[in-house]
């Protein structure tokens, strides 16, 4: 199998900004891959190698199109400069957010960073107090882990149901829980309550393990 060392995000920052006019929360996470800049932007922008790790992507990849995002969400790519960067929207349901990806070849290989920007208004702040960073940062952790999963098989398909049972395993579950505490530990950092930021991470962890987080 070859998930006993999983690894999604490495680095992970939790910070208030504003973003074109707008108070926005921007959850960040970054992770260095061992391989050239050109492979992991091809895998991260590539419809069928996208699919191999993340799931099945369909429309027009490229500056100006609209993506799919089989079961999940759509958008517009609303920047392209390969093999370093891209920005797109993400809408969801009735919510819109940006996210933003940049590469950048280190000593080791590629470092990988990505930005999700949410606004902060009525919609969203329900759900953060609930659950603060870790339900949009754990979320992106298992992209993380399955981009490198993908690419430590030497690009042989991450199969779904090999995932979702990993997940479910006391293995996986012990996985998301990791994850939503360190979330936690960036939330804290950037100035939030311990208490709380906690609270929230405990929130999250039982969401992603189905109520059972022990």
């Amino acid at each position: 199998m070859g998930y006993s060392n999983a690894l999604g995000i490495e680095y992970r920052v939790v910070k208030e900004a504003e973003y074109q006019g707008k108070a926005v929360r921007i959850v960040i996470g970054a992770r260095t891959y061992e391989t050239e800049v050109e492979d992991l932007w091809d895998a991260i922008t590539n419809a069928e190698r996208i699919s191999c790790w993340f799931g099945p992507v369909g429309g027009e990849l490229k500056l100006g199109g609209r993506y799919q995002l089989e079961g999940n969400a759509s958008g517009e790519i609303t920047r392209c400069d390969p093999p370093t960067a891209f920005d797109l929207t993400w809408e969801f349901g009735n919510n819109v957010s940006w996210v933003s990806v940049q590469l950048e070849t280190v000593t080791d290989g590629t470092r990988l960073t990505l930005e999700h920007i949410m606004e902060k208004d009525e919609a969203s702040e329900a759900h953060w107090r609930t659950y603060g960073p870790g339900a949009t940062g754990v979320g992106w952790e298992l992209g993380f882990l399955g981009l490198g999963m993908y690419l430590d098989r030497g690009g042989e398909a991450v199969a779904e149901e090999e995932f979702n049972d990993w997940m479910a395993s006391p293995e996986g579950k012990a996985f998301l829980k990791r994850c939503a505490n360190a979330w936690s530990e960036a939330h804290i950092e950037s100035g939030e309550d311990t208490a709380i930021a906690a609270a929230m991470a405990e929130e999250t962890a039982s969401f992603y393990c189905g109520g059972h987080t022990h």
